[in-house]
């Protein structure tokens, strides 16, 4: 009905619309806001969400919607000088889905959309490089195939498998042009074969189909079963959005490329263009490591305009996001398109710099300035690092992705780094070629990372800075041979279980166990937390049970103690026999002998915490032992006086493990949280 007088303001270029999450979706709303900001992002438009609940309930698109589509691609066409479907110079576009709250997986994208057997000789051409168009057209036949028509993936996986083992390739980049066109050709036997009519040539359809694919894509099980999951309502997201974007190479030659790019040091917070790029090659190339990038500053040398170029749209992004921005590039050809930017993750004290800076350039207000900084940053700085008197012998080095210093065992794949470490308490340090979304447990077990390959920007880096863990990735001169457990570096060979120490903060890989100090504050970090301090309503006490951990806590600004637990103060090796002495002990006078011996300990600790407190408020937590804290486990027990069974132990040193037993078992509380009499 009346929607339907004027559809042309439901397809907007980027450089029409106005951002609206609601109506255009995260993603479309983003790309219309960098375009509004002045950034050059490769010409697209957006189908609002409007049309997709229109579709829904027709289920078919609503009348005249293709023609202001058609009308779109051509106006795309003019601001790019590219045709679709050419076999000169064609235009191709990715399809891909956005909601007003990000559902990352609902509907994966569409890329080089437009390619048929004429435009993949165009692509051929213009990027010099017929190997590149083959592969890209295999790509979307598959994903067109896969994406919007449920072809299962896995038989044209099988298919490229089978070409891969005749052609003797271990690889997909090993597959030469010829072997390209024959997967090209199986690709669509395949498509024919599964849904009984030929691969769409005429790239209208292709579009039309894929509009529709991601309409459906908000009503199929992935998407319904995410936004269950995730509790989101209709009321929070209603239906997608389809971008269209016009698809940049920067494979086309030397006067092209991809990186990516943070609008400061998100290492150090410095106030400098920080980031990485490839000369003559695709975005994904950077972050799958597969190619060690450039640095972003060589960029002044290789293509000076387009640096200068990234320079102003640095302080733009800023200015506009007041946040320190994080962003994917394009050069085709000389020309810079700007793929995406969102905040950047940054490290701990990169955080604090960039706030207590952004602050004095007044970007920012001293509110938002604390607000910027997460707790767990705060923590992140409280990292140890490698005593610089130490003597160390470094023997590699890579880039340092992730600060903070660590020691442990090699271990090679995340499996056993999760079992060395949970099962038997180990130590390990996660040494990979490159890691993989499947190897983040490892990531958790470890006490740090270690990969041959990828940038700053590679997944390893990605993450270990996420959980605060010290990471080093591209460290080149390490050979790894995972199937025997062993790395080399340059003669030297290490087997799984020797130990190795990372420093994240320098990138040096260093031979052995090395002393390491403990985090002290930094000057920015003392500004913001004054800042938070002036800010807040909100008291803060510490958990401390002992005169060093109460003298710890007073240094970064506790206004007394809320907890001091008792049971913890004996928890030291020579307390904890007193204590087992005390619970063992058969009656009352050799407990009282006992806590005789534990008094005046406990005083003492009670006599230095209250000094460092200096008249601030401790509150002690009395203790009714949880005997399971103190005494050795059941099973424990059990397995040592079989074990000294077995060796014919005398009877003596039997005993007294026997008399524990007893004692144990006599203690055996219901629950013990509440401790031995049930009045903690």
């Amino acid at each position: 009905g009346e929607l339907f007088m004027d559809l042309t303001k439901h397809v907007v270029l980027f450089s029409e619309g106005t951002p609206n999450k609601k109506l255009y979706g995260g993603k479309g709303s983003g790309l219309i806001e960098m375009t509004k900001a002045g950034l050059p992002v490769p010409p697209g438009f957006v189908i609002d969400i409007e049309m997709c609940k229109e579709y829904l309930k027709q289920s078919k698109l609503p009348d005249g919607l293709l023609e202001i589509v058609k009308e779109k691609m051509r106006q795309l066409e003019k601001l790019t000088g590219k045709e679709f479907g050419s076999s000169q110079n064609p235009l191709l576009v990715s399809v891909r889905s956005g909601a007003a709250i990000s559902m990352p997986g609902m509907m994966d994208t569409i890329l080089n959309l437009g390619l048929n057997d004429e435009s993949v000789e165009g692509l051929a051409k213009k990027t010099n490089n017929r190997r590149f168009a083959l592969d890209a057209y295999r790509r979307f036949i598959e994903g067109f195939g896969s994406i919007v028509k449920g072809i299962d993936i896995k038989l044209f996986h099988k298919k490229l498998d089978d070409i891969k083992k005749a052609k003797k390739a271990i690889h997909d980049t090993d597959l030469d042009e010829k072997a390209l066109e024959e997967v090209v050709k199986a690709y669509k036997e395949i498509y024919e074969k599964q849904l009984g009519e030929k691969f769409p040539s005429d790239p209208y359809k292709q579009l039309q189909e894929a509009i529709e694919a991601v309409f459906r894509s908000w009503n199929g099980k992935r998407a319904v079963d995410y936004r269950r999951l995730n509790k989101i309502t209709p009321d929070m997201a209603d239906g997608t959005a389809v971008n269209i974007v016009t698809m940049v190479f920067g494979n086309m030659g030397n006067d092209s490329g991809t990186g990516v790019a943070f609008t400061r040091d998100p290492g150090t917070g410095e106030n400098v263009l920080y980031g990485e790029f490839l000369v003559n090659a695709q975005g994904e190339d950077v972050v799958a490591g597969i190619r060690t990038p450039q640095p972003i500053s060589e960029l002044e040398k290789a293509m000076p305009e387009v640096y200068k170029q990234l320079q102003d749209i640095r302080s733009k992004l800023e200015n506009h996001f007041r946040e320190v921005q994080d962003m994917e590039f394009t050069v085709e050809k000389g020309k810079l398109y700007m793929l995406q930017t969102r905040n950047a993750k940054m490290n701990a004290q990169a955080a604090f710099k960039t706030s207590v800076d952004m602050y004095n350039e007044k970007l920012i207000s001293k509110e938002d300035a604390v607000l910027r900084i997460k707790p767990e940053q705060l923590e992140q700085l409280l990292h140890r690092r490698i005593d610089p008197k130490a003597n160390v012998e470094v023997i590699a080095t890579g880039i340092g992705a992730s600060p903070g210093a660590a020691s442990g065992m090699i271990v090679f794949d995340a499996d056993t780094a999760e079992e060395l470490a949970t099962k038997n308490g180990k130590k390990v340090i996660l040494v990979r070629e490159e890691t993989k979304p499947d190897d983040v447990h490892g990531f958790y077990a470890a006490q740090g990372i270690l990969t041959s390959r990828g940038g700053k920007t590679s997944h390893a880096a990605v993450v270990a800075r996420g959980i605060g863990k010290p990471c080093i990735v591209g460290a080149e001169s390490i050979f790894i041979d995972e199937v025997n457990k062993k790395m080399r570096i340059n003669s030297r060979e290490y087997s799984e279980g020797e130990i190795i120490t990372i420093d994240g903060t320098a990138g040096r890989v260093i031979k052995g166990e090395v002393p390491t100090l403990d985090p002290e504050m930094t000057g920015e970090m003392k500004i913001v937390l004054g800042w938070a301090d002036e800010i807040r309503r909100l008291g803060v006490r510490a958990n401390a049970d002992e005169p060093e951990r109460a003298k710890k806590a007073r240094d970064f600004g506790a206004e007394g103690i809320g907890l001091c637990r008792t049971e913890r103060m004996f928890e030291g090796p020579e307390r904890l026999s007193i204590v087992h002495e005390m619970i063992l002990a058969e009656t009352k006078e050799e407990r009282q002998k006992a806590l005789d011996k534990l008094e005046p300990l406990q005083k003492n600790d009670f006599i230095e915490i209250f000094k460092v407190m200096d008249g601030l408020p401790v509150t002690i937590r009395l203790l009714d032992p949880p005997l399971h804290e103190f005494l050795p486990k059941e099973a424990e027990l059990l397995t040592e006086i079989y074990e000294m069974k077995l060796e014919q132990k005398p009877e003596n040193e039997i005993e007294p493990k026997m008399k524990i037993l007893r004692r144990v078992r006599q203690l055996a509380e219901v629950n013990p949280m509440l401790g031995l009499r049930g009045v903690r």
